[in-house]
């Protein structure tokens, strides 16, 4: 692993989560919208996170050749998915513009499927992600930083 390695796998988990953050924000933004461009209610999204799969730039002449690309190199968003298999929460609402106005569900507000208590339990997560990143940034810092006082 290079000087800065774990700064680089830290800087993904900082980026990462705060792409996660964005997302939950948005859910939380949209939890009343009942129509959108594509039509229907606001579908909540999530993060889905990969490891980053990079051939090694440097390979360490203390790790065994069997472990060089097992060697952790961070996380990336693989993509923004809809969660299109949960069914959006119905409000019996018959003045509401979006109300159904045929069939069994008649009078009925499609709401988005974003439940606020979930959302809000994911934003802290996110956030604790985000803080144990930073912490490790400042501790390679840290670490750096005394490894040159050695050399003095």
């Amino acid at each position: 692993m290079g000087l800065f390695s774990s700064i680089n796998i830290a800087s993904s988990g900082l980026t990462a989560q705060r792409t996660r953050m964005d997302v939950i924000a948005n859910n939380l933004a949209n939890v009343n919208t009942t129509r959108t461009t594509e039509g229907g209610p606001f579908r909540r999204s999530r993060a889905v996170f990969r490891p980053r799969v990079e051939q090694p730039y440097w390979k360490s002449p203390f790790l065994p050749e069997h472990l060089q690309n097992k060697i952790g190199k961070g996380v990336r968003i693989a993509e923004i998915e809809k969660d299109m298999d949960s069914e959006p929460r119905l409000v019996y609402d018959p003045t509401h513009p979006d109300a159904i106005k045929t069939g069994p569900r008649e009078g009925y507000v499609e709401y988005p499927n974003v439940n606020t208590v979930d959302e809000m339990v994911d934003m802290i997560s996110a956030s604790r992600s985000y803080e144990a990143n930073v912490a490790m940034v400042n501790g390679s810092k840290s670490m750096f930083l005394k490894a040159l006082e050695i050399g003095r």
